[in-house]
């Protein structure tokens, strides 16, 4: 379960839990005795302070009301002038700052309630782990090339998905980079590719490639739920040799309305730049036939309930922003009659966490959209950097958190009952 607390103003998640359930069965090496599994490395979850303390902070008065003892750290900025899009950036920020406040905080303070009996208050996290130093995993740049020999690679029409199934004792046969790959099994895998090992969750799938790539993902599924995270273009990517972007008309083109279910949830993540949430609101949703139902706001925070950086700093903000829309591009009929059933999404939502150190491991969606799609929903999420049991992910970075090295192997005894088997394959 990723979500530990929900009020009316939101949700309070934890991500590292979510990651870790999924791998809770175990994993049997072939010709091995000893059965394992995994959980992610903890201190990518080890945020014990903000990045940058302001005065408020100082003061003790952080969103969950703790004390603090952080120094001030005061930058001296030249005066000048707003441009236009930091009049905008401000104006929009004046306009939701106070809710974020104050609903961070009331969800924070709703999870101390349960530290009335000696409860560990602080919020969710892996936060047990040692001090350690983060290395990068230097296996991630073997994804580029990868989705570059994707390319050169002929689909064949008649097996455009490959299931990894339970009976399957070696896959040295598949053929990762011209189709779909899907984990059809209920217990996590290991696959090798490139000499790299990558840990898949159960029920999962995925297409490792481009948006020039992208046609296998059509007639494999229709969605209830598409969420993206797209590379938006912007001065400080540009300048950044380690991502790639896309130009809005670029994100257009991508197929959401060939992928969507009647009634399906379209859900962006957008940064905090002003042209671009007016991009998705104004273009790119009506394009895709899909109507904007709510705005939420992700709000991250130390373990100890702090922003992680001061919510009114003029050179970044502890929330990034969420816009859900509903596609109506079709609807199934009976009779003449339109049967296709929708719930109303709620304006306004926070979604409170502890936010992964790697660049754009967002925390998951799908506990938070329950009962606003049919029961058992299909789900994909578009710009991928990881894997999510039961959905299907699509990028060409879409196993990059899933690399052996971001995981910790833990022994367990013979006989869990709570874990079942699996094995490694190589791709």
């Amino acid at each position: 379960m990723s979500v530990v607390k929900s009020d009316s103003v939101g949700w309070l998640l934890d991500h590292s839990a979510y990651i870790n359930q999924s791998y809770r069965c175990c994993h049997h090496i072939p010709n091995d005795t000893q059965y394992r599994r995994y959980v992610f490395k903890a201190e990518y979850f080890d945020i014990e302070k903000p990045h940058i303390a302001d005065t408020e902070t100082a003061r003790g008065q952080e969103p969950g009301g703790g004390d603090s003892r952080l120094k001030v750290r005061k930058r001296k900025r030249k005066t000048r002038e707003l441009n236009q899009g930091e009049i905008e950036a401000q104006g929009y920020h004046e306009k939701v700052s106070l809710a974020i406040r104050n609903g961070t905080r009331k969800l924070i303070e709703r999870n101390k309630e349960v530290g009335e009996q000696g409860t560990d208050t602080r919020a969710p996290t892996g936060r047990d782990c040692a001090k350690k130093r983060i290395t990068p995993v230097i296996a991630d740049s073997v994804l580029v090339e990868l989705c570059s020999m994707a390319k050169q690679i002929v689909q064949e029409q008649n097996q455009p998905v490959q299931v990894i199934s339970d009976e399957a004792e070696s896959a040295e046969d598949l053929n990762l980079l011209s189709r779909l790959i899907e984990n059809g099994s209920d217990c996590a895998r290991i696959v090798t590719l490139m000499g790299q090992r990558y840990l898949l969750p159960p029920r999962s799938s995925f297409l490792l490639s481009d948006i020039s790539c992208i046609e296998p993902l059509l007639g494999y599924k229709k969605y209830d739920v598409i969420t993206l995270d797209p590379p938006w273009e912007n001065k400080s990517v540009k300048r950044s040799k380690g991502y790639s972007y896309l130009f809005p008309w670029q994100i257009q083109q991508i197929p959401v309305p060939a992928l969507s279910a009647p009634g399906c949830l379209v859900v962006s993540w957008v940064t905090n730049r002003q042209r671009h949430l007016r991009f998705v609101k104004e273009e790119l949703y009506p394009s895709w036939s899909v109507e904007v139902v709510a705005e939420w706001h992700w709000v991250k925070i130390t373990q100890h309930g702090e922003f992680v950086v001061p919510l009114d700093s003029t050179h970044k903000k502890p929330y990034e922003i969420l816009v859900v829309g509903r596609y109506k591009g079709s609807s199934e009929k009976q009779n003449g009659e339109p049967i296709t059933e929708t719930v109303a999404v709620p304006d306004c939502k926070l979604l409170v966490s502890v936010p992964c150190v790697l660049h754009s491991h967002k925390p998951p969606l799908g506990e938070v959209l329950k009962g606003l799609t049919r029961p058992h929903p299909e789900c994909l999420e578009l710009f991928a950097r990881n894997l999510q049991p039961g959905w299907t992910s699509w990028g060409n970075e879409v196993l990059r958190f899933q690399h052996l090295d971001y995981f910790q192997e833990l022994d367990i005894e013979e006989g869990d009952s709570s874990c079942c088997y699996s094995q490694t394959l190589t791709i």
